[in-house]
């Protein structure tokens, strides 16, 4: 059997017997193959996409076992389809069903926690 390397060809099969065989190789190999598709992404998603790997691996680490986590992260999905600003809502807006919502600026004042104050 292959050890699973190609970062756009997925063979479950491959990946779950890696698993069960060698857990130390197969986190190994899953986390090099998530490196290789964040860079492979557009530069501007860059960014995002390894805060969002860096999300899903601190709920793997505190969830305690396998199914834990994927309960956790099932949820943050549906969170993200049907929350609050989630997919679904964004859909209605685009398709006139609801009326578009004025969104909060991602903008934030920088307050220094030591050294000089901020030049006025």
């Amino acid at each position: 059997m292959t050890e699973p390397t190609d970062a756009f060809e997925f063979d479950f099969d491959t990946w779950a017997a890696l698993a069960a065989r060698d857990a130390a190789a197969f986190e190994h190999a899953r986390r090099a193959v998530l490196t290789s598709l964040i860079a492979a992404a557009p530069a501007e998603n860059r960014p995002r996409l390894m805060g969002l790997q860096w999300r899903v691996d601190r709920i793997r680490d505190r969830a305690g076992t396998p199914l834990g986590a994927c309960v956790r992260l099932s949820g943050l999905l549906w969170n993200q389809v049907l929350g609050p600003d989630g997919l679904i809502e964004r859909l209605q807006e685009l398709s006139g069903d609801r009326p578009a919502v004025e969104r909060a600026s991602r903008a934030a004042a920088i307050v220094p926690l030591r050294g000089n104050p901020p030049d006025a």
